[in-house]
């Protein structure tokens, strides 16, 4: 186990913990939809920063993240019931904006090429594209999807 560190350890295992809390002993209606991505530890397992990724937009999500950082208390405390260290870790919740960073690619994405080719097509210099279009594979596949038997049943 030379790659995987006692820090990754548990930190997936307080991301799990911290989850689970949230999902059943936190009873905030504030908090909404939240999801812990990831959970960073120090050296010594006395800090632990946890990002989240709150769904809500605008005021919804500053309060979601309000409600945590007030929750940090009774969070640390079920931590130190359920795991087993010496010290449970201080608790920092910071926000997790990587997904919008991917969405905003995204849309740069789509921005550039708005529309891929429907067919194989030959280009000019004799390459072919290989995009495919789920109209194609859903024409290839034999017509109605709930006359096939993909377990060979016969039913």
């Amino acid at each position: 186990m030379l790659g995987y560190k006692r820090t990754d350890r548990v930190g997936d295992q307080i991301r799990l913990e911290i989850a689970d809390i949230l999902t059943r002993r936190m009873k905030d209606p504030r908090v909404g939809f939240v999801t812990i991505t990831s959970v960073d530890l120090s050296a010594d397992l006395r800090q632990a920063w946890v990002y989240v990724t709150v769904l809500q937009e605008g005021e919804q999500g500053n309060e979601a993240m309000a409600t945590l950082v007030r929750a940090t208390g009774f969070i640390r405390g079920e931590l130190g019931r359920r795991l087993k260290l010496r010290y449970v870790p201080e608790l920092t919740f910071q926000r997790d904006n990587s997904v919008d960073q991917v969405r905003r690619v995204m849309s740069l994405i789509d921005t550039l090429h708005p529309q891929a080719p429907k067919e194989n097509t030959t280009s000019e210099a004799g390459k072919e594209n290989h995009y495919v279009n789920s109209d194609d594979v859903a024409d290839a596949s034999g017509g109605d999807d709930k006359q096939r038997d993909p377990w060979g049943q016969g039913k």
